[in-house]
């Protein structure tokens, strides 16, 4: 059965490749890319969805959506992902008719209660528009499957000790989400350092297609942690996830985020012995079945 999706995004070199296998796939039936201030700030973000919706030259509607987070200052993540946050590949010129009227919020709340399927929330980017979207029209839980998200960590964070960018950016929207009482999945720092890209990796992809080409191209300009070993594509892993979870180790959790704390602002406290946990922690993959699931996913694009 085709899995109907919302993409919330911060465009972002490892979100391009979430999108890219999303709207490829034919698993998925994307229903809109929405976008939120992140890795860059929102007129970026939304400019660089809209370069994937005409690379793939696709019908899906971008919503912009919050520009700044509920109550935290602006962050971003400019010298990972490059000034425009997609450095690294020549897209076309975009047209800003391309781009919906609607808020992001707005337009996630008619679509999800007209769904005639429970619809499921892939969110890799900070949390504020599921968090406004939740306590704005609480009716729409009765009408999300679930959540999976890339977000979090069970030990170190990658913007603070503890604290993993797109908690860190929104913490306040993160804790709404994360005690929404909705089915969540917590793709976080864990996964992705378990499962690196290596260089030689990425290079064996170039000339398989169009977006091979495309993604080798931004992964090249991707300093994520530990980029001399290869690269942490965190966000892919949301639609690897999806495609199969028995490839994949996870554990329920309970999981809270600090608010408050001058040297934790932004961690995730993760509680794996609670009798109530509130999610499902992905940790490591089952030997190298990324690899392959990552592969296969790629040759329905173009």
């Amino acid at each position: 059965m085709v899995t109907p999706i919302i993409i919330d995004t911060d465009p972002g070199i490892d979100d391009a490749a979430a999108i890219s296998l999303g709207l490829c796939h034919p698993e998925f039936d994307v229903k809109m890319i929405t976008t939120v201030n992140g890795n860059v700030g929102i007129e970026k973000t939304t400019a660089n969805a809209l370069k994937l919706k005409h690379f793939f030259n696709s019908d899906v509607p971008v919503h912009r959506g919050a520009s700044k987070p509920l109550l935290n200052e602006i962050v971003d993540a400019a010298p990972v992902h490059g000034e425009s946050g997609m450095d690294g590949y020549d897209f076309p010129p975009i047209a800003q008719k391309d781009l919906a009227s609607t808020h992001a919020v707005e337009a996630m709340k008619e679509t999800i209660l007209k769904s005639e399927n429970p619809m499921t929330i892939i969110a890799i980017g900070p949390l504020t528009n599921i968090a406004i979207l939740l306590s704005t029209y609480p009716e729409v839980t009765d009408y999300i499957k679930e959540i999976v998200l890339m977000g979090g960590s069970t030990g170190r964070g990658n913007v603070t000790p503890l604290a993993e960018f797109n908690i860190y950016c929104d913490p306040e929207a993160a804790q709404v989400v994360f005690n929404s009482g909705l089915p969540l999945t917590m793709i976080g720092l864990d996964l992705a350092r378990e499962a690196i890209f290596t260089h030689d990796y990425v290079k064996s992809f170039k000339n398989q297609n169009e977006t091979g080409q495309m993604l080798h191209d931004l992964f090249q300009h991707y300093r994520s942690e530990d980029f001399e070993y290869g690269v942490k594509i965190y966000d892919v892993f949301t639609i690897l996830y999806l495609l199969q979870p028995q490839a994949f180790n996870v554990k329920e959790a309970d999981v809270q985020i600090e608010l408050a704390g001058h040297y934790t602002k932004g961690a995730t406290v993760v509680d794996f012995e609670s009798q109530y946990p509130n999610c499902t922690v992905v940790l490591s993959p089952v030997d190298k079945d990324y690899e392959d699931l990552f592969l296969n996913a790629l040759s329905y694009c173009k």
